[in-house]
C-alpha cells in the first residue's frame, strides 16, 4: 500500500515530462533553421571574399552580404519601398484572389461531376504547362493596361496549383461518408459543405499554399517586362543600372513576400482545421 500511495503522485510527471520535451524540440528546430540561414550567409561572405571561381560558376560580380545589407537599408530608408511593396501586394492580391475564387469552384465541379471533368479538364491541362512569360505578350494585346495584365498572369500562375489541389482532395474524400451522410437524409448542398469541404480541406490548402509561391513567380516576370512600379520591375531596373547590390535585396524582398504569404495561408488553415493539427504537428 505504501507503494502504491508513494506512486501515485509520480503519475502527471511523464505528461509534464513530454510537454516539456515538445517544447525543448520546439525550440531546436527553431534554432537549426537559424543556424543553417546563418551557414548559408557566411558561405555567401566567404565565396565572395575569395572570390570562388570554378569556370562554370564564378562569384566575382556577385555583392557580399555586407553590400547587400546597406543597399537595403538604403531602400528601407526611402519611399520607393513602399510603392514597389504596395504595388506588388495590390497585384497578387487581385489575381490570386481571383484565382482562389475559381480554382476552388471549379476544383469541387470538377472533382464531384465525371461529365464536368471529361469537358472541362482536356483544355485547362493543355493551358497548364504553358509558363508564365509565354502569356505576356498575348496579355498585353488581351487588355487595355499593363496592370490589367499583371494581374491576369498572376491569375494564371496560381490558377492551375490551387485547381488541382482542390479536384485531389475532392477526389480523396472517402465515399463512405458520403454514402452514410446520403443515408441520414443529407441533401447535395449539405453533403457538399459538412462532408466533402471539410474532408478536402487540407488538399485545398496546399494548393492555396502553393498557388501563392507561383502567383509571386509569375507576377516578379510580368513586373520584369511590363511593370513601372513592383519588386520585379525594381529587380530588373537594378540590373539595367547595374546596381547588383540591389538586385539581391529585390530577390531576397521576393522570398520573403512569398514566404510569408504562404506561411499565413498555412496558418489560417490549421486555426480552419482543428481536426488536422495532428497531422501537422507530426511533421
Amino acid at each position: 500500500m505504501a507503494h502504491l500511495s508513494s506512486a501515485t503522485p509520480s503519475q502527471p510527471i511523464p505528461a509534464r515530462q513530454a510537454g516539456a520535451g515538445r517544447s525543448f524540440r520546439t525550440r531546436g528546430s527553431w534554432l537549426l533553421r537559424a543556424a543553417s540561414l546563418v551557414l548559408c550567409i557566411l558561405l555567401w561572405q566567404l565565396f565572395s571574399w575569395l572570390p570562388l571561381d570554378l569556370g562554370f560558376i564564378t562569384f566575382r560580380n556577385v555583392p557580399p552580404p555586407t553590400e547587400v545589407a546597406d543597399a537595403a537599408l538604403h531602400l528601407f530608408s526611402s519611399p520607393k519601398l513602399f510603392n514597389h511593396v504596395s504595388s506588388s501586394l495590390w497585384r497578387v492580391l487581385c489575381g490570386y484572389g481571383l484565382a482562389a475564387v475559381a480554382g476552388i469552384a471549379l476544383g469541387l465541379l470538377v472533382g464531384r461531376s465525371r461529365l464536368a471533368g471529361q469537358v472541362l479538364m482536356p483544355p485547362l491541362e493543355l493551358l497548364r504547362p504553358i509558363p508564365a512569360v509565354a502569356w505576356i505578350p498575348l496579355a498585353i494585346l488581351m487588355f487595355a493596361s499593363s496592370e490589367l495584365s499583371m494581374i491576369f498572369i498572376t491569375f494564371t500562375g496560381a490558377l492551375f496549383p490551387i485547381l488541382l489541389g482542390t479536384i485531389h482532395g475532392v477526389e480523396s474524400v472517402d465515399p463512405r461518408l458520403v454514402a452514410s451522410a446520403r443515408s441520414l437524409g443529407a441533401g447535395p448542398r449539405a453533403i457538399l459543405l459538412e462532408v466533402v469541404l471539410p474532408a478536402a480541406a487540407p488538399g485545398i490548402v496546399t494548393g492555396l499554399a502553393i498557388g501563392m509561391g507561383t502567383s509571386w513567380f509569375c507576377l516578379v516576370t510580368a513586373e520584369m517586362i511590363s511593370g513601372q512600379y513592383g519588386i520585379g520591375y525594381y529587380t530588373w531596373e537594378s540590373y539595367t543600372l547595374q546596381n547588383y547590390p540591389d538586385i539581391v535585396v529585390g530577390m531576397i524582398l521576393i522570398g520573403l513576400l512569398g514566404m510569408g504569404s504562404s506561411a499565413l495561408l498555412r496558418l489560417a488553415g490549421a486555426r480552419l482545421m482543428p481536426w488536422h493539427k495532428s497531422g501537422e504537428a507530426r511533421r
